[in-house]
């Protein structure tokens, strides 16, 4: 379809349009948020390792700068250099603090006394905000069979990591609600997206974040310097934050925002144990337990239910058949 075409419909069409290439998730947007997933669940790992060293606010600032320029860099190498920043300049801001300045520094202020494990199960009540602000702010509605879908991913996910008693002091209070808060801000974050820059394309959308974070985080970031000298695990652990967790990691999730909607796309919070737990066994020996493949068979049932997936049909010769007419093919 044409843009000019699509810019003379009534919004009630547009409405129709888009609710219809929204229904059912398509297999390549499956895999995409797969490897979103498996990206974000070493976040938690790499930050436990830097922050302690780095302190939450030098940490993050130096995570944004890095990222932002890398993303520049690359979008401009490739002919996608972003634009448009400029007229949505105070929508990015917001964008900016809420998806990336503020959640951010909440999670690694949190990782100096919670577990990488304990922090992402809290990340795992994501959906559960995501889904209330689409039902307030969007019009989504949750069916009986997307809401059990999400009950049954985050007991997917405590059932996988295990939820150890922890001794409630004041200061692991606090920390389990900034990652809660942070959960929130993700959530935040999506719908803010749809609603007000859901016309800008996934690279403007990647850099512009990470530039409003940085003007968020620039100040913070040199009033609290890190701790010298930087071990050298600390170092390695913010290059792989910067280059995959937040470059390669945000071009994924803008266009599964795009393209599937926030709610949807927020399930990846299931998955990101899933993949923290395989990184500590493939890199650190860490013991594989029986309750990884349980949690494993609750979460990917809860994401075939939540996203109401669209597999691609099988034919001869293991050729997929053509997308319905209207859709994209898989």
């Amino acid at each position: 379809m044409r843009m000019g075409t699509y810019a003379t419909i009534s919004r009630v069409e547009r409405k129709l349009i888009v609710t219809k290439v929204h229904h059912n998730m398509k297999f390549k947007d499956l895999a995409a948020l797969i490897a979103l997933g498996a990206l974000w669940g070493g976040s938690f790992l790499l930050i436990r390792i830097a922050v302690p060293a780095f302190g939450p606010f030098a940490l993050i600032g130096a995570r944004i700068a890095i990222a932002g320029v890398l993303l520049y860099v690359g979008l401009a190498l490739i002919g996608r250099a972003p634009s448009g920043l400029a007229g949505n300049a105070r929508q990015l801001l917001v964008l900016g603090a809420v998806n990336a300045a503020i959640p951010f520094t909440l999670i690694a202020w949190a990782e100096l006394r919670l577990s990488a494990s304990l922090a992402a199960i809290l990340n795992a009540t994501t959906p559960l905000f995501g889904a209330f602000l689409s039902i307030v702010w969007l019009g989504e509605r949750i069916t009986p069979k997307r809401g059990s879908g999400m009950l049954i991913g985050v007991l997917g996910v405590a059932t996988l990591v295990g939820w150890s008693p922890v001794a409630m002091t004041g200061a692991m209070t606090l920390s389990i609600a900034a990652m809660l808060l942070a959960s929130a801000s993700y959530a935040f974050a999506g719908v803010h997206t749809k609603r007000n820059l859901s016309h800008l394309p996934s690279s403007t959308l990647a850099f512009g974040q990470q530039a409003a974070a940085f003007a968020w985080m620039i100040v913070p970031a040199l009033l609290n310097p890190p701790r010298l000298p930087v071990p050298r695990g600390a170092i390695w652990s913010l290059l792989g934050l910067a280059v995959l967790c937040t470059s390669v990691a945000y071009l994924l999730f803008f266009r599964l925002i795009a393209r599937i909607g926030p709610t949807r796309t927020y399930t990846v919070t299931y998955i990101i144990p899933v993949f923290g737990m395989l990184w500590g066994h493939l890199f650190l020996g860490e013991r594989v337990a029986l309750s990884m493949f349980v949690g494993l068979a609750m979460i990917l049932s809860s994401m075939l239910l939540v996203n109401d997936v669209g597999m691609p049909r099988i034919v001869r010769f293991g050729r997929a058949s053509r997308a319905p007419s209207g859709d994209a093919p898989c």
